[in-house]
C-alpha cells in the first residue's frame, strides 16, 4: 500500500479518513489543512505527512484526494481534482456551488468524483435494501423516518459557533437531510412532488442563525415517505417503519437489529447485525466500519474501475428536493420533483 493519498481538511471527517486509510493499510498518507493546530494534531496522533499549501500538497503525486472541509468549500478541491485529473472523494454536500459545471467537466476529462453516501453502507440499511429489493413486503405503502440529534452534542471539543454547522447555508439540520436522502433514495427511488416545512424550534448557543428542524414528504406513484430531521434530540435517534402490502419493516439503531414482520404468518423475524465500535467520543451506534467500507469502494473505483455507490448527479438530484421542500415551506405550494 505504498500509493500517495491526500486527505484534504484536517477536522473531525479529515481526521475520521485518515484512520480509515491506515485501517486499511495505507502508509503514504498526506494532510492538507490551513490551520496550524489541526495540521500538528493529525501529525501526533497518526504519524502522517502535513503540508502547509495546497500547492504543496498537489506536488506530493497523490493518486488519489478526500475532500473532508466544510461544505461551502468542497466545488474549489473537486474543480481542482476534475483539472488534476485525480480521482477525488468528497464528504456529504449541502450545497451546489458549480455542480453542474464540474457534472460536465468530470465526465469530459473521465474523472471520478464520488460523493460521500455513507449511511448505504451501514449493516442495517443494506439489509433493509435487501428486503425491499426482494420484495418480502410487497409494494410499499409509506414510509416514517426520524433521524434526530442534538447539535452541541456534535464536537463536544469546540463552540457551535466555531464550526461550519452554525452558518445557514451548511447549518447542521440542513446538512443532514440530504445525509438521509441519499440513503433513501437509492431504496425507494426519487419522488414525483415534494412538501417541506423548516423552522427554528429551540435556542441553542451558537446557532442563532439556523433552522434546527425539517419535515419533509415525499410524494410516488404509490406511497408516501415522511421524513423528520433535527438536531433537538436530545438522544440521538435513527427510527425508520416501512409499510408494506406483505408485512413491515422496523429499524431502531439503538437495537441493534430490523424487525421484518409477515403478514400471512404473523409472525416477526428479528434479523440481527453486527457492527464495529464507534471512535472514543461519538455516539456508540456510529460504527466506523461504514466509514471504512465507504473509503474502500472509493479506492476501488478509482484504482480498479469499480463502481462507486454514488455519484455527482445522483447527489445533484438530492440536493435539489431538499431544495424544493424549503422552497414549499416558502411558497406553501407542493413542489414537482
Amino acid at each position: 500500500m505504498d500509493t500517495n493519498l491526500l486527505v484534504i481538511g484536517l477536522g473531525s471527517m479529515g481526521k475520521r479518513r485518515v484512520r480509515n486509510l491506515i485501517a486499511l493499510g495505507f502508509k503514504n498518507i498526506y494532510g492538507f489543512d490551513l490551520r496550524d493546530d489541526r495540521r500538528n494534531e493529525a501529525q501526533i496522533l497518526y504519524n502522517i505527512n502535513v503540508v502547509e499549501t495546497f500547492e504543496e500538497a498537489k506536488n506530493k503525486g497523490c493518486k488519489a484526494w478526500i475532500i473532508s472541509t466544510s461544505p461551502d468549500t468542497h466545488h474549489i478541491y473537486m474543480k481542482e481534482a476534475v483539472d488534476s485529473k485525480v480521482p477525488a472523494f468528497i464528504e456529504a454536500s449541502v450545497v451546489d456551488t458549480d455542480f453542474e459545471m464540474l457534472i460536465a467537466d468530470s465526465l469530459k476529462n473521465n474523472v471520478l468524483l464520488a460523493p460521500s453516501s455513507t449511511l448505504f453502507f451501514h449493516p442495517a440499511i443494506k439489509l433493509i435494501n435487501q428486503i425491499i429489493k426482494s420484495n418480502q413486503i410487497g409494494n410499499v405503502t409509506n414510509i416514517l423516518y426520524h433521524s434526530g440529534q442534538y447539535l452541541p452534542d456534535w464536537h463536544t471539543y469546540e463552540k457551535v459557533e466555531d464550526f461550519y454547522v452554525s452558518k445557514q447555508e451548511t447549518g447542521g439540520a440542513r446538512e443532514i437531510v440530504p445525509f438521509e436522502l441519499t440513503w433513501l433514495t437509492k431504496i425507494f427511488g426519487f419522488p414525483n412532488r415534494v412538501c417541506g416545512f423548516y423552522k427554528k424550534t429551540i435556542n441553542i448557543p451558537g446557532a442563532e442563525k439556523i433552522e434546527d428542524t425539517y419535515n419533509i414528504l415525499l410524494e410516488y406513484d404509490k406511497s408516501i415517505l415522511n421524513l423528520s430531521v433535527d438536531v433537538v434530540s436530545r438522544h440521538a435517534t435513527r427510527k425508520l417503519l416501512v409499510n408494506g402490502e406483505l408485512g413491515q419493516i422496523q429499524w431502531d439503531w439503538d437495537e441493534k437489529v430490523v424487525k421484518l414482520y409477515n403478514a400471512d404468518k404473523g409472525t416477526w423475524i428479528k434479523l440481527d447485525y453486527d457492527t464495529s465500535p464507534a471512535q472514543q467520543g461519538y455516539n456508540k451506534n456510529i460504527t466506523e466500519q461504514m466509514y471504512i467500507d465507504e473509503i474502500n469502494c472509493f479506492l476501488n473505483a478509482a484504482f480498479n474501475n469499480d463502481v462507486f455507490e454514488n455519484s455527482l448527479v445522483e447527489d445533484y438530484k438530492v440536493l435539489k428536493l431538499l431544495y424544493a421542500a424549503e422552497i414549499s415551506a416558502q411558497t406553501n405550494q407542493i413542489q414537482k420533483n
